[in-house]
């Protein structure tokens, strides 16, 4: 298993987006991205700050359904 790091929101939706991922809209510093799937569609909302602490990360790829393994290797 890949241990998560801080990554800033660009790396994250640059990362997310090589899994599929589009983005939706922006609205100040919060970017949307979603995806669509044969279940439904996929939406996540990235903050655009230097650094992401690993905790909001991790609520990014809970809610993004990634896992982190496959994020860190498109990292």
């Amino acid at each position: 298993m890949h241990r998560l790091r801080k990554a800033s929101g660009k790396e994250t939706i640059q990362a997310l987006k090589q899994l599929g991922f589009r983005q939706i809209r922006q609205r100040g510093s919060h970017v949307v991205l979603k995806k669509s799937t044969a279940s439904g569609d996929i939406g996540c909302v990235v903050p655009l700050h230097k650094e992401l602490k690993v905790g909001t990360l991790q609520g990014i790829l809970r809610q993004a359904k990634v896992k982190p393994e496959d994020f860190m290797g498109n990292l």
